[in-house]
């Protein structure tokens, strides 16, 4: 008997590996193109480093005309939840990453190079662990779990390594006839690779962002097929991405450390390996300690928390670009108005260490990706943002005429408002705009320089009596304020005030200071001409009205 009857005996029905190499062939790609994948288990939600991986490795595959694909790994189907695919398929959906190839739901996918989740290649799996036990590479493992249990307790005791390998390698050298006897009878087993490395030797490894990395070599004997059938993920990653033709991974630094164990697992298969790109995790600054961002303790970390909070899709993939390369930011002030998808993303000029997660800088980004959205693009976002997570503005925005007279206040000049960073944030920058939410609240008057209820009234009286008139153009409007400003006393110039400030109680700045405060109950918001012509002659009245009584 030889290692053929050990494979038949174990897999009697597995194809030969031709097959699977002859079904999923070289891809047909311009020379540079990348192959990259997205690889995650369906077993909670998408973490924003996950997002930033998929992120990376998309762009990576556009800018060279490769292929992006999304490839599920759920061997552990213990850990599964329920609609776990979905919520990964919609997660990268909902931030525009759509990829090439791969799942698009729980049981559908797109692609020649599929299935692309992994409970469904089982077969694949096992064709080639079949031709690996032919080769002598790969052996059934016979030993219990309480004899697994008891052989890490006695290398603990003995304060050395733990594992499956060497002399505590108890099945390595079990005989082919001895092996089938055993399958033959009925007993449990799992299919362990049988390694040929030794920990006394290093290997040299170039990592893509890393640079150049050495380690011990693999000595272990993993298990590469579960007693159920379906393999671990070190093997049925090395499968996936040889017969998917993945040319880099791109995958977070936790993973560094197994590198000696899949450049093994290819190299006994007799693949090319691809190249590894190990990702620094995203960091977070924790009382002046940093730490990874977490799931437990950060709301942050979840992907859904952007879509709640309302951060547009933009803002979130323009922030990660920026931590990912330092020389964006130079980019992005040369190209204001560019898509990120013209930025080149390099490997190389990622950080080996962390990027601290920053939270001011991400709403910043997003005032400024909002500023550049037509009244009809911060409509559309906010309604639908409304729709699930606040019905009150929901309600607000029913009214779309107004709503975006409202969003087309300094929208679309040189210097564009930039009060919203989110859309958790439009209705408190918008209420004050509603007659029925701003006359029904106990509203405060911060009126500043100019705030005897005398000279307020006389402001807001004169002007509605004398100056409004709301065919007047901007240059009009503000010429009529100066009028106001010096028939009541007050410099019609702020330098002729600041020239002789003695002269006069206040100027025409504090005077728009009234208006606005009495419009709005603010002192600082978009153009107030604007305003006015939005809120039209009754409204304004009304406001007037109001806020003499005060």
């Amino acid at each position: 008997m030889d290692y053929k009857d050990l494979a038949n005996a174990i897999f009697p029905d597995a194809k030969d590996i031709t097959y699977y190499e002859e079904k999923y062939p070289e891809r047909n790609l311009k020379e540079g193109a990348i192959v990259t994948r997205f690889a995650p288990s369906p077993t909670g939600f998408v973490h924003i480093g996950g997002l930033y991986q998929s992120l990376i490795a998309r762009k990576l595959a556009n800018q060279t005309e490769g292929v992006f694909l999304l490839r599920i790994e759920d061997t552990d189907q213990k850990r599964e939840v329920e609609n776990g695919i979905t919520d990964i398929v919609q997660s990268l959906d909902r931030f525009g990453i759509e990829p090439d190839e791969g799942m698009i739901s729980e049981t559908e996918g797109k692609g020649n190079y599929g299935p692309y989740r992994q409970s469904m290649r089982k077969e694949i799996y096992q064709s080639y662990a079949k031709y690996l036990i032919e080769q002598g590479k790969a052996y059934p493992c016979f030993c219990t779990p309480e004899e697994l249990e008891e052989m890490r307790a006695k290398q603990e005791a003995a304060k050395i390594r733990p594992g499956y390998y060497g002399v505590w390698a108890k099945c390595r050298n079990i005989t082919v006839e001895e092996a089938i006897e055993k399958i033959n009878n009925g007993e449990n087993y799992i299919v362990r690779f049988k390694s040929p490395g030794r920990e006394d030797r290093k290997i040299k490894h170039h990592d893509v962002i890393k640079g150049n990395v050495d380690f011990p070599e693999n000595d272990q004997d993993i298990v590469i097929i579960k007693a159920d059938g379906l393999p671990t993920y070190h093997f049925a990653h090395a499968v996936d991405d040889h017969l998917m033709r993945t040319t880099h991974v791109i995958r977070g630094d936790e993973w560094l450390s197994s590198v000696p164990l899949h450049l093994q697992l290819f190299h006994e298969l007799g693949f090319k390996p691809p190249k590894y790109a190990h990702i620094a995790p995203i960091m977070k600054n924790d009382n002046g300690n940093k730490r990874k961002l977490s799931k437990r303790k950060d709301p942050e970390a979840a992907v859904s928390y952007y879509d709640e909070m309302g951060i547009p899709k933009e803002a979130v993939n323009e922030y990660l670009l920026n931590i990912a390369n330092s020389n964006f930011e130079n980019w992005r002030r040369a190209n204001k108005d560019k898509s990120i998808d013209e930025f080149e993303l390099q490997l190389n000029k990622m950080s080996v260490s962390g990027a601290l997660f920053d939270m001011v800088k991400l709403l910043d980004v997003g005032k400024t990706v909002i500023s550049k959205f037509t009244a009809e693009e911060v409509y559309e976002n906010a309604f639908h943002w409304a729709k699930t997570y606040d019905k009150e503005l929901e309600e607000m925005l029913k009214d779309k005429e107004y709503a975006l007279k409202i969003f087309g206040i300094e929208r679309g000049n040189k210097k564009p408002r930039k009060d919203i960073a989110k859309w958790s944030d439009v209705k408190e920058n918008i209420e004050y705009m509603y007659d029925d939410k701003f006359l029904a609240k106990e509203q405060e008057y911060p009126y500043q320089v100019i705030h005897e209820k005398e000279d307020v009234d006389k402001i807001l009286d004169l002007y509605m009596e004398k100056y409004y008139n709301e065919n007047d153009d901007k240059q009009q409007w503000f010429d009529k304020i100066k009028e106001l400003a010096g028939e009541l006393g007050y410099a019609k110039e702020v330098k002729e005030y600041k020239a002789n400030p003695d002269a006069y109680k206040a100027h025409v700045g504090d005077v728009s200071t009234v208006l606005r405060v009495a419009l709005t109950g603010r002192t600082n918001t978009p153009d107030m001409y604007e305003i006015m012509q939005v809120l039209g002659k009754e409204s304004m009245k009304k406001r007037f009205e109001v806020a003499k009584k005060k």
